[in-house]
């Protein structure tokens, strides 16, 4: 049976491997890798699943960023991904699984609001997240606007202006 276990009990090589088998070598190239530079891991919104044998099967992992404003303010985000699956076990569950596990620790903890970049019909219908807040947001890098998606917790709101930087520690 898979368990889902804190991502900082794996060594990073592991992590490493299953993100090149998951997303390719050519990774860091991605706009999203451009907004983790120069922070560190969440350990608390961060997990992975590992099988009976012990193998790592599927990671997720939560950044620190902000969104700047011209007027000197920001506010916090969490970047969440990558979510990284094995191919060969991908369409098993093992992605919700993750997802559901950092949404919970969220949910409970003292976080802002989420942002990401991802499939908005995927995120959207399980989980809630949106594009609606994010249409005037600035980032640096190539993305598709409909994929720059956010969620923020229930009664709260998500900056709607603004540059998204990375948030050193």
């Amino acid at each position: 049976m898979a368990e889902i276990v804190p991502l900082q009990r794996i060594p990073d090589v592991a992590v490493e491997k299953l993100l090149d088998d998951a997303f390719g070598a050519d990774r860091f190239g991605r706009t999203a890798y451009r907004l983790r530079a120069g922070t560190h891991v969440i350990e608390e919104l961060s997990f992975a699943v590992v099988g009976d044998d012990g193998g790592l099967l599927g990671s997720i992992q939560c950044w620190p960023v902000m969104i700047a404003r011209e007027d000197g303010t920001v506010d916090p985000l969490v970047m969440l991904g990558p979510v990284a699956v094995e191919p060969e076990v991908q369409q098993g569950g093992i992605g919700k699984a993750l997802m559901r596990a950092t949404l919970a620790a969220w949910e409970t903890g003292d976080f802002p609001a989420l942002m990401m970049i991802g499939d908005p019909e995927y995120y959207g219908r399980f989980f809630g997240f949106s594009a609606e807040e994010t249409r005037e947001w600035v980032i640096d890098g190539p993305v598709e606007r409909h994929r720059l998606l956010a969620l923020a917790r229930n009664g709260s709101a998500v900056p709607r202006t603004g540059r998204i930087v990375p948030r050193p520690a």
